[in-house]
């Protein structure tokens, strides 16, 4: 059985990929979907976008899909960059020029003011439709610097209190046991099981 994520974000997809590790599914991306998707992403939460990815690649391709959306919210900020974390500084702009404004916005705030939060909410459709979705989320705050080259986005700049270091600094193994996309693949994951039982028996 096949599953195709709506991204064509190659670090994002192979996150998701180890994260789904272990199910009887071939994980493909838009990246390897024959003709043009467009997914215009004008939801005003997480869910709507996720929920609209999932259900027009399931639609397109009458395949079973998976829309994630995610995003940073910081505190100082009411939220933002929230829905808009990817273009938080132009479209196609990249993670540094997005970095670089954040930093630039929370200049003069103090560390014990910089809390923020991590979402993500994960949608599977199929061609009859929205099968379910649902959220995970990862606190931490903002470091006064970049650090650290692994992950993606705003990963240099996220600090993990725990661990007194960044998304950035720390190893892929780690990460994927309590990010906000593990959180809730970790509820997506159960509803595909069932998914993969349901189909198998019918």
């Amino acid at each position: 059985m096949e599953l195709i994520v709506a991204t064509k974000n190659k670090k994002k997809l192979q996150e998701i990929k180890i994260i789904l590790s272990g199910l009887n599914l071939k994980i493909s991306s838009l990246a390897d979907c024959a003709g043009k998707i467009r997914i215009v992403e004008n939801g005003r939460t997480f869910r709507e976008n996720a929920v609209k990815k999932a259900v027009k690649v399931a639609a397109a391709t009458g395949k079973l899909s998976l829309g994630e959306d995610s995003g940073l919210c910081v505190d100082a900020l009411k939220g933002a960059p929230g829905i808009y974390s990817s273009r938080f500084s132009g479209r196609n702009k990249s993670d540094t020029q997005n970095n670089i404004k954040l930093l630039k916005l929370l200049e003069r705030v103090p560390q014990n003011k910089r809390k923020a939060h991590y979402v993500c909410a994960v949608a599977l459709a199929d061609k009859g439709g929205l099968l379910g979705v649902v959220e995970g989320k990862c606190f931490g705050r903002i470091d006064l610097v970049c650090k650290g080259t692994n992950g993606f986005g705003y990963d240099p700049l996220f600090i993990i209190p725990k661990h007194k270091k960044t998304f950035g600094q720390l190893s892929e193994r780690i990460k994927h046991k309590m990010s906000h996309r593990y959180h809730a693949l970790k509820k997506a994951r159960k509803l595909l099981e069932k998914y993969i039982v349901k189909q198998l028996a019918s």
